[in-house]
């Protein structure tokens, strides 16, 4: 690995703000009923040294691994904080994980314990929690677990803070993240302090953060990019990171944080055009739009209502952004950078550079990251100094993964153009063929289904049939309306003329035969989708395979599934 300057670690940095700007707001934590509560640098610092002499006393063997199950908040990261002083070794999990792999992951990690915070569904999840595994709650924990477990604050009020500045070195284990994968068992994904430092400084070379800059926390912190971009952001810059309290909540958090740095996936993209759409029809809005004065008025109205009038840079990753999507937001004043990584690579491998247009692509890569395409499979591989140390206790698929000559295979296909723009064209393992003998790749055809305002997922599948067909989700509102009379028939309608427009755009071979719409939403509960909002594929050739052929013999184009 590159030196990494030691002052640039994770911990050093929080010694350095504690030292620096003590009584600077560092975190704003909802509370509940509209009361929020700061946390300065020197408060964090505080109760992270605190915590971290909690887990020293424990005696357990340096470099141990304590699990966090808790959605965003104060704590999460002041626990990150208190586990890597103590000399440990956190495991994040996903806040929306079914019972079993809580346990897999608790097991599989070897955790000596396990923060239990803010969380929906705990009756649900809590049998994952191996009984005996010594636990913490948070204050906004649900009752049950702050009633079962030792409480934060009485474990901070009775202890006293660890003095002096522990220091860990760039090539000690961090962090262990299991991946929220598609298919399997989740994988654990090593990371180093070196590799977090690194990453953060070619990243800043294309993210611009700063002190002055700040951040809404709401997607998973066990997720890469959210750890990367808002904790370890946070960390580098001393930036202001302002927690959302809730679903229901969601834009009044928006709007008190109103951040000038904003990353969504691309579902909530979809969502927050989806919500525009609902007061102001689409011809309408375009129609406003091209005039000079009142659309700059539109503009400026909208993204205030979104919470973003005062973001200067907004992204989008974690899976692919639909081109009309990027587009329509251009329109709109507010470009979105798409991004391109993942867990294994800490997210750090391409994105779009602001103020020029490479939409379409994903842009170049960071500076310092290489990348190419295998000639054989046109799989895209890549090399930096933020690869993952290595699967934890899995050393047969760390193998796998990389190639003899030390370069990451993605699992993904694409294409880099002569200005070295990286285009993904689709999952490599994806691709299907038909009964024709043709294949097909359904990522594209899937981002054109999306732009209607009733999707919000979809799959395009049919190996072995004549043409492949596309299984539609919609959103609440539109199941809503098809349940209502006349709405079926409506909905049905434009569905129809939105496959009719697709077809015409693509190659005789990929032309669906047919929409399955369903209004059974996919979620993390029913194993559908991942908690990134990944479609899981094997999930749904599971549950939907057995009635491809009869779908394929009514020869209706829509086909409504119960």
């Amino acid at each position: 690995m590159s030196p990494v300057a030691s002052d640039l670690l994770a911990l050093q940095r929080l010694y350095h703000w504690e030292s620096k700007d003590p009584g600077r707001i560092a975190l704003t934590q909802p509370m509940g009923g509209g009361v929020v509560k700061d946390y300065s640098w020197a408060e964090v610092a505080d109760q992270a040294r605190r915590m971290a002499a909690h887990l020293k006393a424990q005696g357990w063997e340096p470099g141990s691994r304590v699990a966090i199950l808790s959605k965003n908040c104060a704590w999460w990261m002041m626990s990150d904080l208190a586990i890597w002083m103590a000399g440990h070794v956190s495991v994040p999990l996903y806040p929306t994980l079914a019972p079993d792999t809580i346990a897999q992951i608790l097991e599989h990690s070897g955790a000596r314990a396990c923060f239990v915070g803010k969380l929906d569904g705990w009756e649900h999840m809590k049998p994952g929690i191996p009984s005996g595994l010594p636990c913490i709650s948070y204050p906004l924990s649900p009752p049950d677990a702050i009633r079962q477990y030792t409480g934060w604050d009485e474990i901070c009020q009775k202890t006293s803070p660890l003095n002096g500045q522990v220091l860990r070195a760039a090539d000690e284990l961090a962090t262990i993240i299991y991946t929220s994968g598609t298919t399997g068992m989740p994988k654990g994904v090593m990371h180093s302090f070196g590799n977090f430092a690194w990453a953060l400084d070619k990243g800043l070379a294309r993210i611009p953060l700063s002190g002055d800059d700040r951040m809404l926390s709401y997607l998973p912190l066990a997720h890469v990019v959210e750890r990367m971009l808002v904790e370890h952001g946070w960390l580098r810059t001393g930036m202001h990171v302002y927690f959302a309290e809730s679903l229901d909540t969601f834009t009044a958090d928006l709007q008190r944080a109103r951040p000038t740095v904003f990353f969504s996936v691309p579902r909530l993209w979809v969502k927050f055009q989806h919500g525009i759409h609902q007061k102001m029809p689409e011809a309408k809005l375009q129609r406003l739009l091209r005039i000079p004065l009142l659309g700059g008025l539109i503009r400026r109205k909208i993204r205030k209502a979104l919470g973003l009038d005062q973001c200067q840079f907004a992204a989008g990753g974690a899976a692919p952004m639909p081109l009309a999507l990027l587009q329509w937001y251009e329109r709109l004043g507010l470009p979105i950078n798409e991004g391109y990584g993942m867990t294994e690579n800490l997210a750090l491998s391409h994105i779009t550079e602001a103020g020029k247009n490479q939409q379409g692509t994903v842009g170049p890569t960071y500076p310092g990251v290489e990348h190419r395409i295998a000639p054989e499979s046109g799989e895209i591989q890549m090399r930096s100094e933020a690869l993952m140390l290595g699967y934890y206790r899995e050393p047969e698929k760390t193998r796998e993964v990389f190639t003899s000559d030390g370069w990451l295979r993605t699992g993904d296909k694409g294409h880099i153009d002569s200005y070295g723009l990286l285009r993904i064209t689709g999952r490599v393992k994806d691709l299907f063929k038909t009964s024709k003998g043709k294949y097909v790749a359904p990522a594209p055809i899937e981002d054109k289904l999306m732009m209607h305002d009733a999707v919000e997922a979809c799959v395009v599948t049919g190996a072995n049939l004549g043409q492949p067909l596309g299984i539609v989700m919609l959103n609440a509102e539109a199941a809503a309306q098809s349940a209502e009379v006349g709405g079926r028939q409506a909905l049905e309608q434009s569905l129809t003329e939105h496959l009719h427009q697709i077809n015409a755009s693509l190659d005789p071979h990929e032309q669906l035969q047919c929409l399955v719409v369903t209004t059974t939403a996919w979620t993390v509960d029913n194993d559908m989708i991942t908690p990134t909002f990944k479609v899981k594929r094997n999930r749904i050739e599971d549950l939907y395979a057995r009635h491809y052929e009869t779908w394929e013999a009514s020869q209706r184009k829509i086909i409504w599934q119960k």
